[in-house]
């Protein structure tokens, strides 16, 4: 396709002044032209018309209605040129003239032109804004040019062509996801040579399809590029093969956004108005936050986000929607004695696979619930004191919970809590505790500490290893003979009200599922 937009240059010799005087152009031959006689009269045409948005202005959509001025060089000398466009035609073509200083011929000899806009007494370096969500930054920020080019006396034309690269993109609903009204879509990751900026935020008058123009550049694979915010949500595309935005061509990406995520339905790469190009699934940060402020969340990045946010809320409610390796990923347990975690975190019986820390949470308070979740093959060490799969101190509840794996301490160890003095339900552990001084589901129960429905299967023979006072029924720690069989049984009967129940698993084991 041809993204080179033609302005026909028309002497007055081809306009107005053969009415003027009684020379044709067989008489003036290939001399000197008579001074001040001529001047250089630009009609502008073939500006491309593209569908856009409504009323974006100027070169951007082709019509030249709201450009005042372009700048013209000749001989080194530029000058500022007026344009004159009427509607008759839609904005289509403009007359481009000087009433004051304009620019003669002065003879019939071919010259070399070039002009562009915005109109500067230099061509301008493409420096395009930041901020294009409103009209005025999408349009100020497109240059266009025609440079050091031929002009004939007889035939004059400037062939003008995009100095930017144009990227749409056409956001729509996908599974999960009834609405993308109201989304924030900005291009991430580019170059900030000559000032422009790293991250542009796009313009999206009508709609769900957004614009923006930037330099031309080259954005290097797996680059975060397009950034979609939707419902406290943060999605990124990363293109799967380096990005080339080359000036007078458009790149439109349809991304429909999905509980999961982005997925890509295609790339069209090309001219200013289309191309063919690429096609992937989009990634993203893994999670979403509700109205509430609920985190849903459902990969490990989306994991670490919530761990990081709840740091100065420790009330943020956190629900699973997926299984998540945490394997070769930093972990710092939430809360502590001193500062509870107070929320609601729901496992949803998805699994939490290959935690490397202390615990999963330090310190869980009164008001705080922590429930439906396995972790397995967990490879957890304290340094310091003692350390527990789900959670060192715990004073709040703790429901249908599993742990297997490898919990290690400088002080004694155990499954499921640490110290306990809130609720243990419906909960087992299967693993390794390397402390002589351990319990397979709590190491210290306090007085106001219950443990019911519990099971473990580990190398210690006390479910319990300090019982201060607390409560403890219908585990393995007072009946030797449990099994798993019947260990499921019991736990169950004790998840009345629960929306999820233990089962054996292939490999004879507990596995926890949503109730049918």
């Amino acid at each position: 396709m041809n993204n080179r937009l033609p302005l026909h240059i028309l002497s007055a010799a081809t306009v107005l002044l053969f009415a003027a005087t009684a020379c044709t152009q067989d008489d003036l031959g290939g001399g000197t032209l008579p001074e001040g006689e001529y001047p250089l009269v630009i009609r502008a045409t073939g500006l491309q018309a593209v569908a856009t948005p409504a009323s974006t202005r100027a070169t951007v959509d082709g019509n030249w209605d709201g450009v005042t001025s372009v700048a013209l060089s000749v001989g080194g000398t530029v000058k500022e040129y007026d344009v004159t466009a009427s509607d008759a035609d839609g904005y289509k073509t403009a007359i481009l003239s000087s009433d004051t200083d304009p620019f003669w011929w002065t003879s019939r000899e071919d010259i070399t032109v070039s002009a562009w806009w915005p109109y500067g007494t230099t061509m301008p370096d493409v420096v395009v804004k930041a901020d294009q969500s409103t009209k005025e930054g999408f349009e100020g920020s497109d240059f266009i040019s025609a440079e050091a080019q031929t002009v004939q006396f007889d035939h004059p034309m400037l062939e003008f062509s995009h100095r930017t690269a144009r990227i749409t993109v056409l956001l729509k609903p996908g599974d999960g996801i009834p609405s993308v009204t109201g989304a924030d879509v900005s291009v991430t990751g580019l170059s900030t040579d000559n000032g422009n900026p790293a991250t542009i935020e796009t313009y999206a008058p009508d709609g769900d399809t957004y614009e923006a123009l930037t330099a031309p550049q080259t954005v290097k694979a797996n680059t975060p590029f397009i950034q979609v915010d939707l419902g406290g949500g943060t999605y990124y595309f990363r293109p799967h093969s380096d990005v080339v935005l080359a000036a007078g061509s458009r790149y439109t990406y349809t991304v429909s956004v999905t509980a999961k995520g982005l997925e890509l339905a295609g790339c069209t790469i090309g001219g200013w108005t289309d191309g063919g190009g690429e096609s992937g699934t989009a990634e993203d940060l893994g999670y979403f936050i509700q109205d509430d402020g609920s985190y849903t969340v459902y990969n490990a990045n989306g994991l670490k986000e919530w761990a990081e946010a709840v740091q100065s809320d420790l009330s943020l409610n956190c629900t699973l929607t997926e299984d998540i390796n945490m394997t070769g990923k930093e972990w710092t347990p939430i809360g502590n004695s001193f500062q509870t975690y107070n929320g609601t975190f729901d496992g949803q019986g998805y699994s939490i696979t290959g935690l490397n820390a202390s615990s999963l949470f330090g310190g869980i308070g009164e008001s705080a619930t922590v429930k439906n979740l396995q972790l397995v093959d967990v490879e957890l060490y304290e340094s310091s004191g003692g350390t527990a799969g789900i959670v060192t101190n715990n004073y709040g509840q703790v429901i249908a919970c599993s742990v297997t794996g490898k919990i290690d301490a400088f002080s004694a160890v155990s499954g499921i809590a640490y110290a306990n003095q809130g609720s243990i339900t419906a909960c087992w552990f299967d693993g390794t505790l390397r402390k002589n001084e351990s319990g397979g589901i709590v190491n210290y129960n306090f007085s106001i500490g219950s443990i019911t429905a519990c099971y473990w299967c580990a190398n210690t023979d006390k479910g319990v290893y300090n019982n201060e006072g607390g409560t403890v029924e219908a585990t393995k720690v007072d009946d030797s003979t449990v099994t798993w069989q019947t260990a499921v049984g019991g736990m169950n009967a004790a998840l009345t009200g629960n929306d999820y129940q233990w089962k054996l698993g292939t490999d004879g084991l507990p596995v926890l599922q949503k109730k049918q």
